[in-house]
C-alpha cells in the first residue's frame, strides 16, 4: 500500500473542493468528483484544525493527479527534437506542438491551462483559509503550507514553460481585469514560492516512500535550481542566475543523503514497477491503480498498434540513430523490438515510456507508474553545467557530471574512470574498451553537460525547455530527418514522421495563451 495520505481522505475532499472553484472558468477548472452526501463536509472559510487544513492540501494533490495522469498535462514535450507523436491519428493537437504550429485554440493547452489554475485557485484558498491562524500542531502546519507554497510555485513554474507570459492569481479573489505578468515577474513570484517552501517543508518528510511523494526542502531547492537555469537563458538571460543554480544545486547534493536523495546504480531499474518508488527522484508525482489513482501516461501510449498501442508517444528517429550505443541506450529505448518494419508508424519506442519487456502486459492502458517530475541526475546536471557558465569550474563539478557519464556506460557510477575500460559480453567476452566515457575533467562542461543532458534526459518531456533557454531550436530541429534508417516499404531512406510547418524562430518559442481565456478575460490579450 502505498503511505501516502493523499488518496485516504478524497471523497471527504468533495464538498470543500466546491468552495474552491469559486474563481472564472476562465482561470480554474475544477475537477468533477463523486460525492458521498455521507461524508463530511467542510465548510468554506477558515480552518478550525489540522484535519481540515490537510483535507485542503490534500484537494490539490487529488487534482494534481487528475491532471497530470494525461500526456496534457506535458503536451510541451511533443515540440522537442527526441519525442514524436503519431503522424495520423487522433494526436492533432499534439502533432501542433510536434510541428511547432500551436494554434490558439489548441485543445491540450485549452485544458492545460484550465487544470493548472484550478490547483493555483485551491492552493490560493488554503492559504486564505489558514491566514492568521494558529492551529494545534504547529509543525503539521508549517509542513503542510510549505506543500502548498512548494505546489504553488511548481504549477506557475510548469504552465510558464509552456506560455512564458502568464497570469498570477495569489488571492482567492477575481481580478476579471488580470493581465499576463513579464517573464520576470514570473520567475520572481515562483522563486518566492519556493523559497517559503524551503522555508517551511521538513528536511525530508515523515511517512512517506522514497521519491518525496510529498516534497522535501531537497525537492524545493532542486526545482529552485531548475528555475535558475531558465532565467540564465532566453527569454530573460540573466546571467547571474547561473551562480544561483550553481549554489543550489550544489546544496541539495551536499544534503541528497538527508533528502533520500541518490541515483540509481541502474538507470533502467527506474521505469519498472517495481521500483516506482525510488530515491533517484526528487519529486514524485504518485499513482496508484487499486487505489482508484491511476496514471494514462505509459504502457501502451508508446506503443504502435502493431502492438497493441495507442501511438501517444513515439521516439524521434535522428535522435535515435544519433544517439551512443550502450547501456543508457538499452535503458532508454525498447531496442528488442523490429521497429523499423512496423506498420502502424516506422518510431523507435521509448522504454522509458512503455516500460522493460514484459514489466507491464501489451495493451494495457492504465498503471500505477509514477511521474518522476525531476530526478536527482538533473540536480547534477545542473550543477556541473551552470558551474561551467558561472565560471566556478570546479572537480566536484566534473564529478557530478562523470556521475552520469559512468552509470551511461554500465558502470558503477561512484567509481572513478580514468582510463578506457573493457566490459563483457554475455557470454563473458571482452567487449572493445568504451573511450568515450574515461572521466572527463578539462574542456567546456557546459557545452560537455548540455549534451549529456541531452542523452540523460531523452523522453521525459523536457528537451524541449533546454533548447528554448539555449536558442537552439533552429539549430536542432532544423536537422531532425533520419541519416541511415531504411524504409522497408518504399526503399531508401525513411522520411520524418512529422516535419516542421511552423516557424523555428524565438517569436514562437511559447505557445499563444488559449482564445476562449482571453475572450473572457480581455486582459490576457494585452
Amino acid at each position: 500500500m502505498i503511505k501516502l495520505n493523499i488518496h485516504r481522505k478524497f471523497k471527504m475532499f468533495t464538498a470543500a473542493i466546491a468552495s474552491i472553484c469559486i474563481l472564472t472558468v476562465s482561470l480554474q477548472s475544477c475537477v468533477d468528483l463523486e460525492e458521498d452526501p455521507t461524508e463530511i463536509r467542510l465548510a468554506p472559510g477558515a480552518y478550525s484544525s489540522i484535519f481540515e487544513l490537510d483535507l485542503g492540501v490534500n484537494g490539490i494533490y487529488a487534482q494534481l493527479r487528475n491532471a497530470s495522469m494525461w500526456s496534457t498535462f506535458y503536451v510541451n514535450g511533443w515540440s522537442g527534437d527526441d519525442m514524436t507523436t503519431h503522424k495520423t491519428s487522433n494526436k492533432a493537437d499534439f502533432r501542433e506542438f510536434d510541428q511547432r504550429s500551436v494554434s490558439n485554440a489548441n485543445g491540450r493547452t485549452v485544458q492545460n491551462w484550465n487544470n493548472i489554475y484550478g490547483m493555483i485557485a485551491a492552493a490560493n484558498n488554503v492559504l486564505k483559509n489558514i491566514e492568521g491562524i494558529t492551529l494545534e500542531d504547529a509543525e503539521a502546519q508549517q509542513r503542510l503550507l510549505g506543500e502548498v507554497y512548494f505546489l504553488r510555485g511548481a504549477m506557475f513554474f510548469h504552465l510558464a514553460r509552456v506560455h512564458g507570459r502568464i497570469a498570477l492569481p495569489t488571492t482567492p479573489e477575481i481580478d476579471y481585469d488580470i493581465k499576463l505578468s513579464s517573464e520576470i515577474e514570473v520567475y520572481e513570484q515562483i522563486e518566492s514560492d519556493l523559497n517559503q517552501a524551503v522555508a517551511f517543508l521538513p528536511v525530508i518528510y515523515p511517512g512517506v516512500e522514497d521519491g518525496a511523494p510529498r516534497p522535501n526542502k531537497g525537492s524545493a531547492k532542486s526545482l529552485l535550481a531548475r528555475l535558475y537555469m531558465d532565467w540564465a537563458g532566453f527569454p530573460v538571460k540573466d546571467n547571474t542566475k547561473y551562480a544561483k543554480a550553481q549554489t543550489t544545486a550544489k546544496e541539495v547534493i551536499d544534503n541528497s543523503a538527508s533528502h533520500g536523495f541518490e541515483l540509481e546504480s541502474n538507470l533502467e531499474n527506474l521505469w519498472t514497477m517495481e521500483n516506482r518508488f525510488n530515491k533517484e527522484s526528487t519529486w514524485t508525482i504518485a499513482y496508484c491503480q487499486p487505489c482508484g489513482t491511476q496514471n494514462g501516461k505509459f504502457a501502451c501510449l508508446g506503443m504502435p498498434g502493431d502492438l497493441q498501442g495507442w501511438g501517444e508517444t513515439f521516439a524521434e528517429i535522428r535522435y535515435f540513430e544519433d544517439f551512443p550505443e550502450g547501456a543508457r541506450k538499452e535503458a532508454t529505448y525498447r531496442t528488442d523490438l523490429d521497429w523499423t518494419n512496423f506498420n502502424d508508424q516506422v518510431t523507435p519506442v521509448f522504454k522509458k515510456i512503455v516500460g522493460p519487456d514484459l514489466d507491464v502486459p501489451l495493451g494495457v492502458f492504465f498503471t500505477s507508474r509514477n511521474d518522476f517530475y525531476m530526478r536527482y541526475a538533473e540536480v547534477l546536471l545542473i550543477y556541473a553545467e551552470a558551474s561551467g557558465e558561472a565560471g566556478n569550474v570546479t572537480a566536484e563539478a566534473w564529478e557530478a557530471l562523470n556521475q552520469i557519464r559512468r552509470r551511461a556506460a554500465g558502470l558503477p557510477y561512484a567509481t572513478p574512470v580514468l582510463t578506457p575500460t573493457s566490459q563483457l559480453d554475455a557470454e563473458g567476452n571482452a567487449l572493445p574498451a568504451l573511450p568515450q566515457y574515461v572521466d572527463v575533467s578539462s574542456g567546456d562542461i557546459s557545452e560537455l553537460t548540455f549534451q549529456e543532458r541531452k542523452l540523460e534526459l531523452a523522453g521525459e518531456w523536457i528537451r524541449w525547455n533546454d533548447l528554448v533557454r539555449k536558442e537552439k531550436v533552429a539549430e536542432v530541429l532544423g536537422n531532425r530527418d533520419p541519416q541511415v534508417t531504411p524504409d522497408n516499404q518504399n526503399g531508401g531512406i525513411i522520411d520524418v514522421q512529422n516535419p516542421i510547418i511552423g516557424s523555428l524562430g524565438t517569436e514562437n518559442y511559447f505557445a499563444p495563451i488559449p482564445a476562449a481565456q482571453i475572450k473572457l478575460l480581455p486582459g490576457l490579450g494585452e
